[in-house]
């Protein structure tokens, strides 16, 4: 089985994103051949500085790598590094029509938020179904705000198919049940996120355990005591109980039954405890590779060379599926 997800190197990585994304890699990485992306192509889509993009690059090499990605087990690789997805966007183009696209809501959502909308971050997730096509991909882990952009991959791959010949594995999504969408400590209807929401209420991986046990202790809840999970009707103390479960281990049911009578100062500090112990190893892990840049270079270098090897004989099939004339040796 093949295993592809991409992430942005855009904005410090957050409780959020490993929830929702890394943890997921490591955990599928045993299960097939897995592909991790740093999508940097997808990050100009947006207004950028060019010095951030190298850093952040860099940056989310390190974490990835921290979280447990195990490059002898996997490929993780910079997507401007293999020159496939860029050729591969523009050929899917040709099967995805305007329509499609023009109903994606993280487009509506971001445009609506610039005075200069580029064509790029319009015509994203036909590069984003190249990342996934060309590795014959059968399984993406994903966050859930991803959820309509591989339908839409799904939606390309078979409309290739058919009209050009049996060319594509048709993926299927993971989406973790548990912590698929983190929110805001401090606004608990907003998801998790650098760009948007109260800093306060962003734990990032990077942050030290003083700074993560202030963020939970100020972490909003509701006027009640129960520690229940009941998303719509108690956003925040449901989002504390999610990150709970995930960084123990422990199911909901339990976590419910454990705190009963208990209120929120005692939870929300050993919620802030058991996320200083799930971060701890990722941490000095991360500072190791940081501190020794050569090195990640050569991993994503390494990565690179056998994901151009492995996303090759889907790249020719797919100029010769189109009709192109192709050189001879």
């Amino acid at each position: 089985m093949r295993i592809f997800s991409g992430i942005q190197p855009t904005g410090a990585k957050h409780l959020g994103n490993y929830i929702g994304g890394f943890r997921q890699y490591t955990a599928t990485q045993e299960l097939g051949e897995g592909f991790f992306c740093i999508v940097d192509l997808h990050s100009i889509t947006v207004d950028y500085d060019p010095g951030e993009l190298r850093a952040a690059t860099i940056d989310l090499a390190a974490m990835l790598f921290a979280s447990g990605l195990d490059p002898d087990r996997s490929t993780t690789f910079v997507q401007s590094h293999v020159k496939a997805h860029a050729e591969a966007a523009w050929l899917l183009g040709s099967v995805t029509s305007f329509g499609e696209l023009r109903r994606m809501t993280q487009f509506k959502e971001k445009g609506d938020k610039q005075e200069f909308v580029s064509s790029g971050l319009f015509t994203y997730p036909v590069l984003m179904a190249g990342d996934i096509l060309l590795y014959q991909t059968d399984l993406v882990p994903i966050g859930d705000d991803q959820r309509q952009h591989l339908e839409l991959t799904r939606d390309i791959a078979e409309r290739f198919n058919q009209r050009f010949g049996e060319t594509f594995v048709i993926p299927e999504v993971a989406i973790p049940e548990e912590g698929a969408r983190i929110r805001n400590l401090q606004e608990p209807e907003r998801l998790m996120s650098t760009t948007r929401g109260a800093p306060q209420g962003v734990v990032r991986l990077v942050d030290p355990p003083d700074v993560v046990r202030k963020k939970f202790k100020t972490a909003v809840t509701d006027s009640g005591t129960d520690v229940r999970h009941a998303p719509e009707e108690k956003p925040g103390i449901s989002n504390l109980i999610e990150i709970m479960s995930v960084a123990t281990g422990e199911p909901i049911p339990q976590i419910e039954a454990r705190y009963d009578n208990q209120g929120y100062g005692l939870f929300k500090e050993e919620v802030a405890e058991a996320v200083v112990a799930l971060l701890d190893p990722i941490q000095r892990r991360y500072e190791e590779l940081r501190s020794d840049e050569p090195q990640l270079h050569a991993l994503l270098a390494r990565g690179a060379a056998k994901a151009r090897e492995a996303s090759a004989p889907t790249l020719e099939q797919m100029y010769d599926r189109l009709g192109f004339v192709r050189p001879r040796p």
